[in-house]
C-alpha cells in the first residue's frame, strides 16, 4: 500500500478541519514528501495538547498519541524541542474551544 505524502495529508486534514468550521493553520511548514506531523489543539484559555503520531507495535497500526499538555506555552516549548530535532516536521495548530481535533475519525490515522 503505498503511503501519502506529509503534504498531501495535511492538505487533506485542513480541509477536513475547514469543513467543520475548525481553525487551524500551519505553523512550520515541513518536508512535503515525508516530514513528521505534529498537531497542537490550543482551547483558546490558555491550554493546548500536542499530538504525534505513533507506531503501535502491538497492532502494526498508526494512531495518535498525545506527546505534551497543559499550559499553552510549555507545549510550544515542547514544539521548539522538536523542531530543533527535525527540522523537516509539520506543525498544524487547530484552535478549538470545544476541543475537537478530528484525529479520531476513520482516514486519518
Amino acid at each position: 500500500m503505498p503511503r501519502l505524502t506529509a503534504r498531501f495529508w495535511v492538505d487533506a486534514y485542513l480541509t477536513r478541519l475547514r469543513l467543520h468550521d475548525i481553525p487551524a493553520f500551519v505553523v512550520a511548514h515541513g518536508d512535503d514528501t515525508g516530514g513528521a506531523v505534529l498537531i497542537k489543539l490550543a482551547t483558546l484559555d490558555g491550554a493546548a495538547v500536542l499530538f504525534q503520531r505513533s507506531f503501535d507495535l502491538a497492532t502494526g497500526e498508526r494512531r495518535w498519541v498525545e506527546l505534551a499538555s497543559g499550559p499553552e506555552v510549555d507545549v510550544d516549548a515542547t514544539v521548539s524541542r522538536q523542531r530543533g530535532f527535525d527540522p523537516d516536521i509539520w506543525v498544524i495548530e487547530v484552535e478549538d474551544r470545544q476541543g475537537r481535533h478530528l484525529l479520531d475519525e476513520e482516514g486519518l490515522g
